[in-house]
């Protein structure tokens, strides 16, 4: 009995000791996602760096306690991994790439060259009428130059671009994982969907699906609706410009990453929604076949 006592308390020491460690490495990550701007672009002021630190310090805390307890908080599918790991990495990709496209403006090497380019032929290609580019450039003051359209329609380009490989790379994982069923043993919907209270509001799965249908819409909605209202909050503050380039690199990020990331949630949602509902019909053909009636 006591070597049972003792090999669960060893077992439950490596399970603290593992997420608290996986909590300090994603920690970490956080720091250097938020960081990346300020260290790739020249010219950061020095009041930048400190707000810079202080987001970053507030971010990685906020990781660690998200992560290090065992009892859910605000972020999502934090057991039913490569959901938040796509997100990050194509967060990441996003603020990479755009502070090495600005970083060309003034220091010219062979990647800000090649990112560059990708992000200006990627940003002509769809740049037409309605299009989610065009909207994002006719942010710009009428008297803004045409350099600082070139650069804005190429880290539009670039992002759109890194949005769209992150959800076909989130389908190409659903497809091959069987995600959430086999992601990372058995799937809490408590734990992993913390905002979504099962035991109000009807059926579990209908509310499910119609949670994911309202985040697809808004996906598809949202890169020409922002656009809108920052032109609409740009004629009550003042006129954007690309000058301010860690301003101009975290909107466009936001501007391409969050229809993604709404995009993916949704089908996910919806996949969580057929993975309850498969559940149920076998629950019900053992009890049809045990020959008793569900519950």
């Amino acid at each position: 009995m006591c070597f049972d006592n003792t090999s669960a308390l060893v077992e439950g020491m490596k399970v603290v000791v593992s997420r608290m460690i996986g909590a300090i490495a994603r920690a970490f990550l956080m720091i250097i996602l938020i960081a990346t701007p300020s260290i790739l672009v020249p010219g950061v002021s020095q009041e930048s760096g400190q707000i810079v630190a202080i987001v970053a310090i507030f971010a990685a805390a906020l990781t660690i306690f998200e992560y290090a307890s065992t009892y859910p908080g605000l972020v999502e599918f934090r057991d039913a991994p490569p959901f938040n790991r796509i997100r990050f990495a194509a967060l990441f990709a996003t603020v990479f790439c755009l502070s090495v496209i600005v970083r060309g403006q003034t220091d010219n090497s062979t990647a800000t060259q090649f990112l560059t380019s990708v992000g200006m032929l990627i940003g002509q290609a769809i740049d037409f009428p309605y299009s989610p580019v065009r909207f994002v450039v006719s942010m710009l003051p009428e008297n803004a130059s045409f350099s600082d359209m070139v650069l804005l329609r190429a880290a539009a380009g670039m992002s759109y671009l890194i949005s769209l490989l992150s959800m076909a790379v989130f389908l190409i994982a659903l497809r091959f994982t069987e995600w959430p069923s086999k992601s990372a043993g058995a799937f809490n919907v408590w734990v992993n969907l913390p905002t979504f209270d099962p035991t109000t509001g009807g059926d579990v799965v209908r509310r499910l699906v119609r949670d994911a249908r309202f985040n697809i819409a808004l996906g598809f909605l949202l890169p020409f609706a922002t656009p809108l209202l920052i032109s609409a909050a740009v004629s009550l503050f003042g006129s954007m410009s690309v000058a301010n380039h860690q301003t101009m690199i975290w909107t466009v990020a936001a501007w391409a990453f969050l229809p993604a990331s709404l995009f993916m949630r949704g089908i996910a949602m919806l996949r969580v929604a057929l993975m309850i509902s498969s559940e149920r019909k076998r629950n019900k053909r053992r009890a049809q076949g045990s020959g008793l009636m569900p519950a």
